[in-house]
């Protein structure tokens, strides 16, 4: 299964992760701080900071200089980010991409295999792991729904960043987990594309030129401006920082941009998969 899954193997443990949290913790219980009222100091939600808390979530490079301050830490939080390496439920080739994702400032999506995770329901993710092979045990699946789900808060809390999804037709139409997860899907996908900061493309299922035939891709943008790229296989992702090799993906991104329906027609052409269901 791809990107954040974790596929090829049982999903590390991150004691890094977790202890990095309990500074935290001590930092902001010394300071007399609830998560309530740290949260809107350091920029970021209650769900986010109990996550970094309880080792389920990376923290983003601004947090962790932001809580450096606001804790007056003495140079603990930075030196404990030094040590972080795992990232429980990402499958191991993701995570560098993942770090960079929870700080990006634009994010391109294109995907001919399945829903990306950042739009995937509970419901259509768990039935991608039931009928993963090997088989995952039940704390497999745990781990990487959590892993999942902690993603798709990125959608609602940086919205500065702009989403750019390009999605095939067929995705919608093989109905993968049965009509009633597809159903979920579905709205799921139009509430998504209100946001302000998403934009969702379909790619018609008959398109005689098209400029994603070599398969899936990501872009993205980083605070400092610089572009990176990444492409997925069965077991394994290449990160891609040749700017050559990400202008020529940047290409390909746009012509697609170009190619897919509109997003008017896109949200259009959904509706009424939708209304068939």
């Amino acid at each position: 299964m791809t990107d954040e899954t974790g596929a090829g193997g049982e999903p590390e443990v991150s004691d890094s992760l977790r202890a990095f949290g309990e500074v935290v913790k001590a930092f902001r219980k010394r300071a007399g701080l609830t998560q309530e009222t740290f949260a809107p100091e350091v920029g970021y939600s209650v769900p986010t900071v109990a996550s970094i808390e309880q080792g389920r979530r990376f923290p983003p490079r601004d947090f962790i200089e932001r809580a450096e301050r606001i804790l007056d830490a003495f140079g603990a939080l930075r030196g404990a980010a030094r040590h972080l390496s795992r990232q429980p439920g990402l499958a191991s080739w993701f995570r560098q991409w993942a770090r960079l994702e929870a700080e990006a400032v634009s994010l391109y999506t294109y995907e001919c295999r399945l829903i990306p995770g950042l739009l995937q329901t509970e419901a259509y993710a768990r039935t991608l792991f039931v009928n993963q092979l090997p088989p995952l045990g039940d704390g497999q699946i745990e781990a990487q729904w959590t892993a999942r789900a902690d993603r798709q808060r990125l959608l609602r809390e940086r919205v500065n960043t702009a989403f750019s999804f390009i999605l095939e037709e067929h995705l919608f139409l093989r109905r993968t987990g049965g009509t009633d997860v597809m159903r979920e899907l579905l709205d799921h996908v139009l509430e998504i594309a209100q946001l302000r900061n998403v934009e969702v493309q379909v790619m018609p299922l008959v398109r005689e030129s098209h400029a994603g035939l070599d398969g899936p891709m990501r872009l993205l943008e980083t605070q400092e401006n610089k572009w990176f790229g990444y492409c997925e296989g069965q077991e394994s992702g290449q990160f891609i920082a040749d700017s050559k090799v990400v202008s020529m993906l940047q290409m390909r991104y746009a012509r697609m941009r170009s190619q897919a329906l509109t997003l008017e027609d896109s949200l259009s052409l959904l509706q009424r998969m939708r209304g068939t269901l």
